[in-house]
């Protein structure tokens, strides 16, 4: 998610002896390497696709994997965000090992925060993101901006784990980020501090994450947050002409088809058409955090506007996008 700067520090603070103590408990089996084999990075899965721990899908039902109801104090920390979940996993990066600059472009990454929690980690471990550079101490709760370049660099020997919980927000949460700080602020900073052992939380979780066919305001939201982000370019008004048309287009057959299967082989004939129309216009083209133009185009429109055998393959995100949203 864009946000208005690099990093942003919630005011909460965990215990990450006892989060660690936890997470050890369940020993090394529980750990998978990265879906695509990425040197030095593994994951435990707490929220997945059906609660299954193997399924590393972020559309459809999340739900808690049997990891995470073996963990009642890292469920507490969850729960104090007073937020609605996507997946979320245990990031391992071990020793002198890296997260390579990326950007997590994907639909899914367009609403959703990563909310860090270090478990353990040490001085050595530094988190970059738009020309900024901290260090997560354990036991804090930040965000970042996934929408700008970052990257991860371990340069001790020992591993670093985060919980990272992906999230739209949520009542609670929006309170506390009213409450948080950014680098360099010098107000007074009060962070409450969650000790283990209270009430079980009521964790909520996401049911519905992506769409079966995107509506056309959203269809005009996603375009136009595109072409603002865009860098200067003579052609950028053929693309708002194409935008403006595919708009139009979209607006009529979601009067007649809705969400409607019948309708979808119309939607994917009008979306493929302004695809190909779109890159003749594009090659070249970048957007201000150094995505190309139609790479954005089709993460956040054109594979994820309609759900159907291409789209659906498509929407998997991250993984199925070369990038590292595993910081």
């Amino acid at each position: 998610m864009k946000l208005q700067y690099p990093f942003i520090q919630l005011p909460l603070t965990f215990d990450a002896a006892t989060l660690a103590a936890e997470i050890q408990a369940l020993g090394e089996s529980v750990w998978r390497p990265h879906p695509q084999g990425f040197p030095g990075n593994s994951a435990l899965p707490l929220i997945s696709h059906g609660g299954d721990p193997n399924n590393d899908d972020v559309r459809g039902r999340m739900q808690p994997t049997p990891h995470l109801e073996k963990l009642p104090y890292l469920r507490e920390v969850l729960g104090s965000l007073g937020a609605v979940f996507g997946r979320s996993r245990l990031m391992r990066l071990s020793g002198n090992a890296e997260v390579t600059p990326h950007v997590d472009v994907d639909y899914y990454w367009r609403d959703h925060m990563r909310v860090h929690v270090p478990i353990v980690t040490q001085p050595e471990v530094s988190f970059h993101c738009g020309g900024q550079r901290i260090h997560m101490a354990a036991g804090e709760c930040w965000i970042f901006d996934t929408w700008r370049t970052h990257k991860v660099i371990n340069s001790a020997d020992r591993s670093r784990i985060h919980l990272v919980a992906d999230t739209v927000g949520g009542n609670d949460f929006w309170e506390l980020l009213k409450r948080s700080r950014v680098l360099g602020h010098t107000a007074p900073w009060n962070p409450q501090h969650k000790r283990p052992g209270g009430a079980e939380p009521e964790l909520r979780f996401e049911s519905t994450n992506l769409p079966a066919v995107m509506t056309p305001w959203e269809l005009r939201e996603q375009l136009t947050f595109i072409l603002d982000e865009a860098m200067p370019d003579a052609r950028l008004g053929q693309l708002h002409h194409l935008a403006g048309e595919l708009g139009r287009d979209w607006r009529s057959l979601w009067a007649w088809r809705g969400e409607d299967r019948s309708g979808w082989p119309d939607y994917r004939q009008r979306m493929e058409r302004f695809m190909r129309e779109a890159d003749q216009i594009s090659q070249g083209m970048h957007l201000q955090n150094g995505l190309t133009m139609m790479r954005a185009i089709a993460s956040l429109v054109g594979l994820v506007a309609i759900a159907d055998d291409i789209g659906t393959g498509a929407a998997k995100a991250d993984e199925r996008s070369g990038m590292l949203p595993t910081a």
